[in-house]
């Protein structure tokens, strides 16, 4: 067993002290700080049942008593979208090092995107990837199948609901998996309507477990293609080839990614479809979101989504502007683009009020070289989930974010969008996938403290005052001030139907 004690809980909006006592994968005990075991099982359970263990059983003795006085104890975080690069393309990176670069950012979970090589298009290239998964990450995991303009049979087939969601490329981007074929579109978005109807005419008694698998998912890259082909004439033609970094948000305008995002949602309400939209960059989308909270209060435990039209936000998003370009260049080249400070600023304010319901990192590493030439042949692209959580906390530092808000957005969002039971939180009898960070250790980010296999970072030079410690997934501390447990490997994560199986299981 490990007690962490004296920790300052950032969980479920509340900030408070307590002391948390994990046993084997799970956490078995939050207690008031100065309260001991003995009295918290005077109500004369035994720590065991908790557990899901017989009344009585034999309990293990602590091993580890971490003290935790002045430091934060955050959920795990729960990345809904990177880019491992693997199979394929693992010169940039791999599921091992990237997801070692992840825990040591606090990241305990995440979720890999489709546009590798080959790309995770089939059943059977998915399932290729959560097998080596198991043999490689050090984070628990999950993966998206993706669309293309002529695979909905094999989406529609069981196995493909072993994904976390479909991933829908309406702007291409590395990999080229553009989905631009309006009847393809109609088609992905009338199965996923049609999927979620069928779960909710069957409903099921309140209490009762729930029986069919979690509805898919769209989870789309929203880019006009044509509109971005149009820019690249008009500035090559005016500017010549050799256009620098700052054209890049002016090539994947705002226009580009409204007019895509829009087209996204209008299916979605024509089909009745769940559409997450990833990585959004401008004020002008914000329109097409609704203001409200992701889960309807009081349905925790089984959540009930209060959305079908959901918005991601990606850090670099919330902590670059245009006016970066100058200074970092290809640096900071994403898709979809930097865009403007108002952007930036209508971005953080819609994450405050509920249009946006999740954080994540688009995490998407290239080599060095890879990221050099003009906006039109660099790499578009970078490494992030070491950072992350450390931008965010330095935002609320900066006053824009409180730090249950950050929670929320990064940790229990993601576990109730993709029904990730027994995730996300830090309650009794869920896994124990936790984060200790100190508020007040100032540190400067450097090539030598790296852990990417790309070997740089736009964030190369600045100091944060929040740094990651600590990091436990399933119970075990696998990262510890630049340490890591390299034995150890994380779990599939598990969705609706199959979660319950292994609760019960377990």
């Amino acid at each position: 067993m490990i007690c962490i004690k004296n920790a300052t809980i950032i969980n479920e909006g509340q900030t408070y002290k307590a002391s948390v006592w994990i046993d084997g994968e799970r956490i078995a005990k939050i207690l008031p700080v100065g309260a001991t075991l003995a009295v918290a099982l005077d109500d004369g359970r035994s720590l065991g049942q908790s557990q899901g263990r017989p009344q009585g059983s034999p309990l293990r003795s602590p091993v580890q008593t971490i003290d935790a006085e002045g430091l934060l104890l955050l959920p795990g975080v729960i990345d809904d979208q990177v880019h491992f690069r693997e199979p394929g393309l693992t010169h940039k990176g791999d599921i091992h090092s990237e997801s070692r670069a992840a825990i040591s950012g606090g990241i305990t979970s995440y979720m890999d995107m489709p546009n590798t090589v080959p790309q995770t298009t089939t059943i059977e290239a998915l399932n290729d990837k959560f097998d080596r998964a198991a043999k490689e990450s050090m984070a628990n995991y999950s993966f998206f199948i993706g669309a293309t303009n002529d695979n909905v049979d094999e989406l529609k087939k069981a196995g493909a609901r072993r994904a976390s969601a479909i991933k829908a490329f309406m702007g291409s981007s590395t990999g080229n998996m553009l989905v631009d074929n309006p009847d393809s579109l109609e088609k992905l978005f009338a199965f996923v309507g049609a999927t979620l109807a069928v779960a909710h005419h069957q409903g099921r008694p309140q209490g009762s477990p729930q029986r069919s698998p979690q509805p898919p998912i769209i989870a789309a890259h929203c880019e006009s293609e044509s509109i971005i082909r149009t820019n690249k004439e008009k500035y090559s033609r005016e500017f010549g080839e050799n256009l620098d970094s700052s054209f890049h948000s002016k090539i994947r305008s705002c226009e580009a990614c409204y007019a895509s995002a829009s087209q996204a949602v209008a299916l979605a309400k024509k089909h009745n479809s769940r559409l997450h939209l990833f990585h959004l960059s401008t004020a002008k989308e914000m329109e097409l979101l609704d203001a409200k909270p992701l889960v309807i209060a009081g349905s925790t435990r089984n959540p009930l989504i209060n959305k079908r039209i959901t918005g991601e936000v990606c850090v670099h998003h919330l902590w670059f502007t245009d006016a970066d370009y100058a200074r970092l260049g290809n640096r900071i080249k994403w898709n979809p683009a930097i865009k403007t400070f108002a952007d930036r600023a209508a971005l953080r304010q819609a994450l405050i009020d509920g249009k946006i319901d999740v954080v994540a990192t688009d995490h998407a590493p290239h080599t060095w070289d890879e990221k050099q030439g003009s906006c039109l042949t660099a790499a578009s692209g970078g490494p992030m989930v070491q950072h992350a959580l450390t931008v965010m906390l330095e935002l609320h530092r900066q006053g824009v974010f409180t730090r249950e808000l950050i929670v929320e957005k990064m940790c229990h969002n993601p576990a109730q969008l993709f029904n990730l039971h027994d995730r996300g939180y830090i309650r009794e009898g869920y896994y124990a996938d936790l984060v200790l960070v100190d508020p007040n250790q100032s540190w400067t980010v450097t090539s030598d403290n790296l852990f990417y296999k790309c070997g740089w970072s736009p964030l190369e030079g600045t100091t944060f005052s929040h740094k990651v410690v600590k990091t436990f997934v399933n119970g075990s501390l696998v990262y510890d001030n630049g340490t890591f447990d390299e034995n150890f490997r994380g779990k599939e994560l598990k969705h609706g139907e199959i979660a319950d199986q292994v609760r019960n299981d377990e």
